[in-house]
């Protein structure tokens, strides 16, 4: 792996938004229960492991009973330029159903062009492109 990978503890909606992420980007979905794993530290369907491998490659799980699920502040992952400005396009389309178009993804002054959206999971996306000469 040559970078880091977003780990996130849902409340509860690991399986939910796993699968949303990957109707989002694409990939290859993984999800493992707490009963698959042997735990009982939440509810045997819970989701105890899942990853999305792809182009946007996320993992999560629901959060154990006695942690603390996801609650972003201050935090915005970046896609800016991984893929051809009408995909990055449709992904922002995609994350703002459910979620917030914090900044719409236009063109901005510096010939590019970016936004902003928070999804129904409450992650920020910062998505944007360099326009071509």
């Amino acid at each position: 792996m040559a970078a880091p990978l977003i780990y996130i503890n849902f409340p509860g909606t690991a399986g939910e938004a796993l699968s949303f992420y990957r109707d989002v980007f694409g990939g290859d979905l993984s999800l493992h229960s707490y009963e698959d794993f042997g735990r009982t530290d939440g509810p045997p369907s819970a989701v105890a492991h899942g990853v999305l491998d792809g182009v946007v490659a996320l993992a999560g799980s629901d959060a154990a009973t006695g942690e603390q699920p996801v609650r972003v502040e201050g935090l915005t992952l970046s896609l800016l330029g991984t893929a051809e400005p009408a995909v990055l396009h449709q992904w922002f389309d995609k994350l703002c159903v459910g979620g917030t178009a914090v900044d719409p993804l236009v063109q901005r002054p510096w010939e590019g062009s970016d936004g902003q959206v928070t999804d129904r999971y409450g992650l920020r996306w910062l998505i944007g492109y360099e326009s071509k000469a």
